[in-house]
């Protein structure tokens, strides 16, 4: 068998020096009533998203917490988080964590978020009216989302910090192989192996 081998792109230290301090946008989206937390850096365009088994704060808590250690591990700190007023209870839980929030007043939207937001959802509308199913469980809703943002950050953005990194590679340092991650499109029938042993279990 073949061993999986992972590519991973050094960043350059200009772009490190000056991109350090990550400044994130965040929402909650629904798409067929299954609940999002939905997340994009303003300079780098990475975007994150997370299904949301509810929306009380200790879950939304909790999930921004794992974006930011997404971008620790790349070597960024997300210092502020821009969200809508319905986000202001968090804000001591993440001043806890470093994060200064910042709550848009009545009436008003964070517009990298809310654009993104709509990208997303178009994406992934795209993607569900090409599948030829009649009914879709709430697991195929979620990976679906999930496949349309990978492929929004496996390619450079246009208005991002490079012409040449997308914003997967910036902040993992992974980048796209056609071998991989292109040998098959979303939904499409595939022969699993599944781990089994001798006993009589179906």
């Amino acid at each position: 068998p073949h061993k999986v081998k992972g590519t991973v792109e050094p960043l350059p230290t200009q772009v490190m020096s000056r991109y350090c301090n990550i400044t994130l946008c965040a929402d909650v989206m629904f798409i067929n009533g299954i609940a999002f937390l939905l997340t994009i850096s303003r300079s780098i365009k990475f975007g994150t998203v997370e299904a949301l088994p509810n929306r009380k704060a200790a879950t939304l808590v909790k999930a921004i917490k794992s974006v930011a250690q997404i971008y620790a591990r790349g070597g960024f700190r997300v210092t502020l988080a821009l969200m809508d007023g319905e986000f202001e209870p968090l804000r001591g839980d993440l001043a806890d964590a470093q994060i200064a929030l910042n709550t848009t007043s009545r009436d008003e939207h964070v517009g990298d978020i809310e654009r993104y937001v709509r990208t997303v959802k178009e994406r992934t509308r795209g993607t569900y009216n090409t599948l030829p199913f009649d009914h879709f469980p709430s697991r195929l809703i979620i990976e679906m989302t999930y496949s349309s943002v990978y492929w929004l950050n496996a390619f450079p953005a246009n208005d991002g910090i490079s012409s040449t990194q997308s914003p997967r590679t910036i902040v993992t340092g992974q980048t796209i192989d056609y071998n991989r991650h292109c040998k098959y499109e979303f939904g499409e029938y595939v022969q699993a192996n599944e781990p089994h042993d001798n006993s009589m279990r179906p």
